[in-house]
């Protein structure tokens, strides 16, 4: 679950490219996530996911695309990073008809800032993986809650209910 954490991270100020759809047309945008919570008056959930159309993130996305009302009324954007190309998030987005933006992390600029790629052991073989992670920041953008290594299934529904109590 996300934890109140003593870890300080600020939000970057590099552009990373969002991938959205909006009236059946993808858009994307180049924008710092500094930039887009100074703009905004919501909170943002960061949340990293290995790999698009697989099916813990698949999980994962679709779930927080069910609850995205319910985190907008608690005043929070959300949006998901992986290293998949603007391509493959369109046909993520589109597959499984998500409403919250992605960004596209193919340097890994982003997953390096928030150190979120490390070993994993893969069947006894060592790779260097995402892992899934996430990070709340609140409408002034400080970082208020981190999880690292969590899991897909009902993390959104317990996301919530941390951040409404």
């Amino acid at each position: 679950m996300a934890k109140p954490t003593t870890e300080v991270i600020d939000l970057p100020d590099f552009p990373v490219t969002i991938v959205r759809e909006l009236d059946g047309n993808f858009i994307h945008d180049n924008i710092s996530l500094k930039e887009l919570v100074t703009n905004s008056s919501k909170g943002l959930i960061l949340y990293f996911y290995p790999k698009d159309n697989t099916p813990g993130c698949t999980t994962q996305a679709t779930d927080f695309t069910a609850h995205i009302n319910d985190f907008d009324t608690l005043g929070y954007d959300i949006i998901g990073v992986s290293r998949d190309s603007v391509e493959s998030h369109e046909k993520f987005i589109a597959k499984h008809d998500l409403h919250i933006p992605l960004i596209s992390d193919g340097d890994e600029k982003l997953c390096q800032y928030f150190d979120v790629i490390k070993e994993k052991n893969m069947y006894g073989n060592i790779t260097l993986g995402l892992v899934r992670s996430t990070f709340v920041f609140d409408k002034s953008g400080t970082l208020t809650h981190a999880q690292r290594n969590l899991r897909a299934k009902d993390y959104a529904e317990r996301l919530l209910a941390v951040l409404a109590s």
